[in-house]
């Protein structure tokens, strides 16, 4: 059995970012303030994913464990488990209610810990994963408004559970994959949900935020509400799917691409675009044989519709499942897509809302390269673990499976708005 101890004899805390682009592996201290501060990072271009998926069982493995080598050499330990995240699947959220008997009694930690529990059997359909499983509010005999229950008596305890779930196969490969790395998984976190706690700060859990998670292959979403996760969903378009665009658009080869992408791509075009000349190699033939120039004002008008459509889808799921209002007039982008030039100004012009970029807030450790927002998720899984695993399971923690008073006002809003 691999161990993970570091030289202070604390336990190493270890995660894992599987995505569709790159896997990186972050193993952290936690520091006399409680802290995480990163000791060791490794990350890699990701092979045999597609969709946030595995989809090449060997590769995938050769990448996890390339990322997890480096960091463990920049650590010096061996890991033994690690916190993953879920980007695959198409995870979906929805809110239930449990409800248990309590004969009149005082309601107790007991009854509190019963109910939950009680929640998380939630049965999810045979090809659904259960993910999460997060309370929103509380009742006693029907009554709701109840934001602690603990000293009421009543003869029945409710609860309504915010559920997240992802496809079952899916979800097995990867725990199959990282098995196959000699690694245990300590817990399962949505890349959104990650991606939040690392990003947004207090004022935002509690006012109302949307976490736009822009990745390789899927662009996934979370709504934060009264300081915890309150709905998720996912969009199966990503940054790869602008290279595609470009790559067929162009006809030149997916590496120049997305190297065009990188250096001169932008969402806004610009009155000198039509003057900007960029040199696209054509597929199939001689990089230098025949030059092929095209104005920087093609590329744009090929990324511009691709992520207006993300956004417009973003805004479609919000304003269906009713938590466009619960996400207030703030929304945060994080993930390695972007990163790309205009996307700020984009997203809030087809989502009328405020936006900024999302970065690790909360990790020391961290150099300026591994800062961004394409290592939000990575940052907020430490967050995650780093909370849940060093807490009593019944404090109440912001952004956790842990009973919340605070979520009561969400669930009340819930009831009155859909």
């Amino acid at each position: 059995m691999r161990k993970a101890r570091m030289s202070n004899g604390g336990e190493a805390i270890a995660v894992l970012d599987v995505g569709t682009t790159k896997v990186c592996c972050f193993i952290a201290r936690q520091g006399e303030d409680a802290k995480p501060r990163v000791v060791g990072i490794g990350h890699q271009l990701s092979r045999g994913l597609r969709a946030g998926a595995i989809v090449d069982m060997e590769q995938a493995e050769a990448s996890i464990l390339a990322a997890v080598h480096a960091a463990e050499q920049m650590a010096g330990e061996t890991l033994r488990d690690v916190t993953v995240n879920v980007a695959g699947g198409h995870p979906a959220s929805q809110t239930i209610g449990v409800e248990v008997a309590i004969a009149g009694h005082e309601v107790g930690d007991g009854d509190l810990r019963k109910v939950i529990d009680q929640g998380r059997l939630y049965d999810a359909a045979a090809d659904r994963r259960l993910i999460h499983s997060i309370p929103v509010g509380y009742t006693i005999d029907g009554s709701r408004g109840i934001r602690d229950p603990r000293g009421m008596y009543g003869e029945r305890l409710g609860v309504d559970m915010h559920v997240v779930t992802a496809a079952s196969g899916p979800v097995r490969n990867l725990t199959t994959c990282i098995a196959r790395c000699h690694l245990d998984i300590r817990a399962l976190v949505v890349s959104p949900y990650a991606a939040g706690l690392a990003s947004l700060v207090d004022d935002e859990m509690d006012l109302g935020v949307c976490v736009v998670d822009m990745g390789g292959g899927t662009t996934t979403l979370a709504v934060f509400f009264d300081g915890n996760v309150v709905y998720t969903d996912s969009i199966p378009a990503g940054g790869q799917h602008v290279t595609s665009d470009i790559a067929r658009g162009l006809s030149t080869p997916l590496v120049h691409a997305e190297r065009m992408k990188t250096l001169y791509g932008s969402t806004l075009a610009t009155s000198a675009d039509e003057h900007d000349v960029i040199d696209v190699p054509q597929v199939g033939e001689d990089e230098h044989a025949i030059p092929n120039h095209v104005p920087k004002s093609i590329l744009v008008g090929i990324i511009q519709p691709r992520l207006e459509e993300t956004f417009e889808l973003v805004r479609s799921r919000l304003e269906a499942n009713g938590f466009d209002k619960a996400a207030g007039r703030r929304v945060v982008l994080t993930g390695g897509a972007s990163q790309l030039q205009g996307v700020r100004e984009l997203a809030a012009l087809v989502l009328d809302k405020q936006v900024r970029m999302g970065r690790p807030l909360r990790i020391g450790g961290l150099a300026d390269a591994t800062a961004g927002p394409a290592f939000a998720t990575c940052a907020g899984l430490l967050q995650y673990a780093v909370t849940r695993f060093s807490a009593p399971s019944l404090q109440s923690r912001r952004g956790h499976d842990a009973p919340n008073g605070v979520l009561e006002r969400f669930g009340t809003w819930l009831r009155e708005n859909l």
